[in-house]
């Protein structure tokens, strides 16, 4: 009989493990798909490494500070590479348990990916991942489920929204804050720009990844199945957890439709999230009516949550973590002190556990807070935060990895040219304008005078360069984006350590016709402003335009092409 329990018991535990381990390609998907095309690569890498990293440096140093032997309430004693039997006695095994805290700490250490999505420098971002698994997670965690000062206290955090969620939401506000936003996403007066995701199908499949996923957070984390108690516990806990999720679902949905005129897609699906964050800490403790509000709160909180951040503190977070993770992580730690049925304040019960629930939010925020804002400077002052301006136009994808396009054979998904997220790059000092007086050249016999200029080159380049021919006088033109090659046969790109055959390359075409503006002087500024002396810079066309006519008025030839002041 004993036999039949432990494996039972070990069954539901990995059962779990693999649950929680398959939110890994859930918060995969919700980040590539709130974040642009061109980062995608670079999104799932960093959550393949927020795994693969936090696997062996919690099997080396993590798991002991965490569950080893308490040392005076604040961490646990070091047990490196995990050589203690951590088993339950008459249950799971001890690896099942090993298994099951690393995929939870995986999952900690993800939460930050989305909020610095776009403009962080991959191999940051690995060494952040391996020190917040190493330490800071491990600590925090002792003290609510290792048996240190809070477990003493008395804090309730079933199944993470303060021990996982709100430590990754921290990390993430931390992050952000330091690393500052994306180009684009505020302008001089600090307005916000929205900067869409390219896929809101992925979005929305992460969501349902990580809602089907959430039973096993939240659901095996009672560890056992082997009882009547324990069954019933767990049913009990899928229902609460599915309850808060989808009041969230629905309140969030219904307040943006109020506020935005139409149901927001996307803050829906944060919505849902919300709520499963917020249940987590109290999906054992609270009653289905009590899910169900606890749910709707956090799908209030989040609304307000994401704007605030965004248009008040001015912080950029492309996929909502912050507000999801972090707000609502310590929302439903501090509800679960209300609605607890057997401690809690509406139940009759003091204000004791709710205190106790508000001390140890403040405790573990002020925690991660401090250790994450001098690991993110120490990154920013040494090895560097933040990829180039250049890099992170072109997108991370290409600069950190290589990659093309994550979506090789898609050629119908494609790059933004000119949008809100490119900067506003200035007419360079090094770019020296000519004398216009002094090149203009004499039209040959028979011509009109008209040219049309065609620039072909890297779209990194294209704000530089419609500044130049802007302060040049050149007053309108065509931009369009295009795939091309030229002798180099494209950018050489690998998979899996194999040269990829030739393939088109993003670039952008602008084309101006001109007549008062010399030709030699747009070709003489598009060369300074274009020249980096490497495959890739570009080209330059010409043509002689037979007649322009202005379909509105009828001009044509020179005065079709000038200013409506002109045409007095």
């Amino acid at each position: 009989m004993d036999e039949l329990i432990i494996g039972l018991d070990t069954l539901w535990v990995l059962l779990g493990a693999a649950l929680v381990f398959f939110m890994q390609p859930g918060f995969a998907m919700v980040e590539t798909g709130f974040t642009r095309a061109k980062n995608a690569g670079n999104i799932i890498m960093k959550n393949v490494m927020d795994f693969a990293i936090g696997s062996v440096i919690f099997w080396l140093l993590g798991f002991g500070l965490m569950f080893g032997s308490d040392i005076a309430g604040l961490i646990g004693a070091p047990d490196f590479l995990i050589r203690g039997d951590y088993g339950a006695d008459g249950g799971y095994t001890s690896f099942a348990f090993i298994i099951f805290q690393t995929v939870f700490c995986a999952t900690a250490a993800t939460i930050v990916s989305g909020a610095m999505a776009e403009r962080t420098k991959f191999a940051s971002y690995c060494l952040y991942s391996l020190l917040i698994s190493a330490c800071i997670y491990p600590v925090s965690g002792h003290w609510i489920w290792g048996g240190g000062w809070l477990s003493q206290l008395g804090f309730h955090d079933f199944a993470g929204s303060t021990a996982v969620h709100t430590v990754g939401g921290v990390a993430a506000l931390i992050g952000a804050a330091i690393i500052g936003p994306r180009i684009g996403k505020y302008d001089s007066n600090g307005k916000s720009h929205a900067i869409p995701g390219h896929s809101l199908t992925l979005g929305a499949l992460g969501v349902f990844i990580l809602w089907f996923a959430w039973f096993g957070f939240n659901g095996c984390s009672t560890v056992s199945i082997s009882s009547a108690e324990s069954a019933t516990a767990a049913a009990s806990i899928f229902v609460t957890t599915n309850l808060s999720a989808a009041a969230a679902t629905l309140v969030t949905m219904l307040l943006t439709w109020v506020r935005y005129g139409k149901p927001d897609v996307s803050m829906t699906l944060n919505g849902s999230l919300a709520g499963l964050v917020g249940i987590t800490a109290g999906c054992d403790a609270v009653s289905p009516l009590g899910a169900a509000i606890i749910g709707a709160i956090c799908g209030l909180l989040v609304v307000f949550a994401v704007e605030f951040i965004d248009k008040g503190l001015k912080i950029d977070d492309p996929v909502g973590a912050i507000a999801v993770h972090g707000v609502c992580g310590a929302s439903g730690t501090l509800l679960l002190g209300l609605f607890s049925v057997d401690e809690g304040l509406l139940y009759g019960h003091g204000l004791h556990f709710l205190g106790v629930q508000a001390l140890g939010v403040v405790s573990v925020i002020a925690w991660v807070a401090v250790t994450m804002f001098i690991i993110f400077n120490l990154l920013k002052k040494t090895i560097g935060l933040r990829v180039t301006p250049a890099e992170e136009i072109a997108g991370l994808d290409i600069t950190e990895h290589g990659l093309v396009s994550s979506y090789a054979d898609f050629m119908s998904v494609t790059h933004n040219i000119y949008e809100v997220t490119e900067p506003q790059a200035p007419c360079a000092a090094a770019v020296t304008l000519p004398n216009l007086a002094e090149t203009i050249p004499e039209a040959a016999a028979g011509s009109s005078g008209i040219s049309k200029v065609v620039i072909i080159t890297r779209r990194t380049r294209f704000e530089a360069l419609k500044n130049a021919l802007s302060a040049l006088g050149v007053t309108g033109m065509t931009v369009t984006e295009v795939m091309g090659c030229g002798l180099q046969k494209g950018a050489t790109e690998f998979y899996r350590g194999v040269a990829v055959e030739t393939k088109l390359v993003p670039k952008v075409k602008v084309e101006v016709v001109v007549s008062k503006v010399p030709v030699n002087a747009i070709v003489e500024v598009a060369k300074q402003v274009l020249y980096s002396g490497t495959y890739g810079d570009g080209k330059i066309f010409v043509y002689d335009v037979q007649n322009v006519i202005q379909v509105r008025t009828g001009k044509e030839g020179f005065d079709a092409l000038q200013y409506p002041e002109i045409d007095k």
